[in-house]
Formats: C-alpha cells, structure tokens, sequence
C-alpha cells in the first residue's frame, strides 16, 4: 500500500516535473538526466529524514517554516527566470561542443534539481506521512522501503526525460520553447503562491497553538 501510495503520487505533475521537461524540451534528455538526479538525491535526503524520525519535518517546526519560504523564494525565482527567457535555441544545444560545457550544463541540472527538491516543503510532509505508517516495523523493511522510493523517483524522472527529450518530440516542440518556457515560469509562480498561502497559514496556527 505505501509503496503503491508513492508510485501514484510520482504521476502528479509538480514543480520537478517541470523542471525536468523543460530541461529535456531544451537540450535533450541526457542533460536533463542531472536534473533527474538532482531531485531524486533531495528525495533520499527526505526519506533518511523521515527514516530517522526527524520532527522538523511536521508543519510548526521552525525549520519547516524556513523550508517553506525557501522553496517560495526560489520557485518565484525560477518562475521569473523562465518568464524571461527567450528560448534556448535546439541547434545550439545540439551543436555545442562535448565535454565541459556538456559537464558544466548536466551539473547545473543536477544543482537546480537538488534545490528544486530540498526546498519542496511538499517532499517532507509526503515522506514524513509514508513512513508513519510503517510505524512498528523493522529498520530493514523501513530502508527496503526507502530505496524502493528513490529507486523510483530516480527510474521514473528518467523515463519522463528520455519521453520528453526524444528527439523527434524536441524537433517537433523547437518552435514552441519560449512559449512552454513562460507557461512553465507561471506556473511555478502559482506555485511558489500556494506555498506562501500554506506557509502563511501555518505561521497563523502555529502562534494560535501557543497561546492555548
């Protein structure tokens, strides 16, 4: 059941989502593969969090607090960035030399997924809920669990990536990049209001707790 809960949670398109088809729509699946990894590893830092019992990880901690402006500040960040954006030409992204800049463009990926997933206050309630309801069993199936769930983060962004990135797909979206660019920034600036409204919220009932 809780395994099943998380693979179906993976099928709900987020801000990772969008991060990573936009990387792969605009230079191919094998450089959005660091993005991939990127939220994946923020995923198994959740996951040893919730492994380990860590309470920060419920709303009313500061620390969640914290995370949850984070995560609003880069999403508006990265909503505006993309907003911005003219769109990455194909050709260029095709013809760029190999090596360091293909190096250099797969660990910015992997750093913008790693922020994208560490600062989704979204990934610490999930897991923290997931695993409270393995309450009561073994540390191994707890960690069996836990590779299992990022063992299918990781398969099923790269899927996502290999899917989106395809090269007939890139051919076929080329022209219309700026635009998947804006629609991406604004919805990740939606987003980045939702986690301001629940941070908000939350701050409201924190100080409510305290005075009763």
């Amino acid at each position: 059941m809780v395994a099943g809960a998380h693979f179906l949670a993976l099928l709900s398109p987020g801000p990772d989502f969008f991060l990573i088809a936009r990387g792969a729509l605009a230079q191919g699946w094998r450089r959005a593969s660091g993005i991939c990894l990127g939220v994946a590893l923020a995923n198994g830092v959740f996951i040893v969090l919730a492994l380990a019992g860590f309470s920060a990880l419920r709303p009313g901690h500061p620390l969640f607090a914290t995370l949850q402006w984070g995560g609003c500040l880069y999403l508006a960040w990265l909503g505006t960035r993309l907003l911005r954006s003219t769109g990455t030409p194909l050709t260029q992204a095709r013809d760029a030399p190999e090596g360091r800049p293909l190096a250099a463009n797969w660990g910015a990926g992997l750093r913008m997924g790693l922020a994208s997933g560490l600062l989704n206050p979204k990934n610490a309630l999930f897991y923290a809920s997931l695993f409270s309801l393995l309450a009561g069993t073994g540390l191994g199936v707890q960690s069996a669990y836990g590779a299992w769930m990022f063992c299918a983060v990781l398969g099923w962004d790269l899927l996502v990536a290999a899917a989106i990135g395809h090269p007939a797909v890139v051919v076929r979206f080329a022209r219309h990049l700026r635009a998947i660019e804006r629609a991406t920034g604004a919805v990740l600036l939606i987003l980045a209001l939702g986690v301001a409204v629940a941070a908000l919220h939350n701050t409201g009932y924190s100080s409510i707790q305290r005075y009763l």
